[in-house]
């Protein structure tokens, strides 16, 4: 039998939820933030909300309810909710990479001074991201402008990271920092990140430091930045253990727009790679259908042995396709396979 509780006042993602009713998917439980329920919020909040946590100051906040009082608040159609399809499933999560689009969009056309895209490895973040500004570079270059972007990749230093700043400063230039996640977990770094995305006229960033290499290259002390920034993490902001690393993590999503892609799970991560397939992905390889299925078939028999699941993975294993069609999947099984030892 299925319980209910209202919440009397909590929060989700630091969204507040007051007085609300939900049915329990776990009991109250004490964590390092406090006391949390687990519950069902996706009559309120779309599929994706199934399995929430509510943070709560106080134990007392949550109080037993019924699923009358459930109906009430929020009225359940008496037909057994229809079961998502694959077809549907797919265009919900391409619906999250259109947004993502739309938002990069924004970014480069300076509506939007940030943003965070947060997800696994493999799925596409930085395609999207990267295909869009490429086109604003080529459109900078046809009128004779040097390129809007800068993509910073791999590991940096905080007297980088203001060096890096003041060179993408001026008004539409577009820095993107894809998997630069040395810079999410320095103090000294997010402090000037957190100044990059003031909600302020004027951003102003400092380093008051003594530092020769700043004079060798001619920066000043202080710059403003009137630029566009976009992270491009696998870091789940939400779920980052350190408190005083969270807190700054958290400044920065209040300051930009936050976007967590999601597909966490070996389902999900099957599904996004259906989709892109379904929408082009190996038409340049000229594939049937059949072969197009048979890949993704092989990738999800062989899921628990693959080195990773992920669109690079579709595409080697497509490359191994096109040059061996008799005999692809024992080239996949020896190069994109983790080995079974017995002992």
């Amino acid at each position: 039998m299925k319980n209910f509780v209202k919440i009397k006042k909590g929060t989700y993602r630091n969204a507040p939820i007051k007085d609300a009713i939900f049915p329990v998917v776990k009991p109250l439980t004490f964590g390092k933030k406090g006391p949390f329920v687990t519950v069902d919020g996706s009559a309120l909040m779309g599929q994706d909300a199934s399995k929430i946590r509510v943070l709560v100051k106080s134990p007392l906040d949550v109080v037993p309810s019924t699923k009358e009082d459930y109906e009430t608040f929020m009225p359940v159609e008496k037909e057994v909710a229809k079961k998502e399809t694959t077809k549907e499933a797919m265009d919900r999560i391409k619906g999250r990479f259109d947004i993502l689009d739309q938002m990069t969009d924004a970014v480069a056309n300076g509506v939007v001074r940030g943003l965070i895209v947060s997800g696994p490895p493999g799925v596409g973040k930085s395609f999207g991201v990267e295909t869009i500004l490429d086109e604003y570079d080529a459109m900078a270059k046809l009128s004779g402008k040097p390129p809007r972007t800068e993509v910073v990749k791999g590991s940096m230093t905080p007297i980088g990271l203001y060096q890096t700043l003041f060179n993408n400063s001026s008004k539409g230039d577009i820095l993107v920092f894809d998997d630069c996640d040395s810079i999410l977990f320095d103090e000294v770094c997010l402090n000037m990140l957190k100044a990059v995305l003031d909600s302020g006229k004027k951003r102003y960033i400092s380093w008051k430091a003594e530092s020769n290499a700043l004079r060798r290259e001619g920066i000043p002390d202080r710059f403003e930045f009137a630029g566009g920034v976009i992270f491009i993490t696998n870091v789940n902001f939400e779920n980052v253990r350190s408190k005083k690393i969270q807190d700054h993590l958290a400044a920065l999503m209040s300051r930009c727009h936050y976007i967590d892609l999601g597909l966490d799970t070996t389902a999900d991560k099957f599904l996004r790679i259906n989709q892109i397939v379904r929408d082009g992905m190996l038409d340049s390889y000229k594939f049937t259908d059949k072969l197009n299925k048979d890949i993704i078939d092989f990738m999800i028999l062989k899921s628990a042995r693959l080195r990773e699941i992920s669109l690079r993975m579709v595409l080697k294993i497509a490359d191994l396709a096109q040059m061996s069609p008799k005999t692809w999947k024992e080239l996949a099984e020896s190069t994109c396979m983790t080995r079974v030892t017995f002992k």
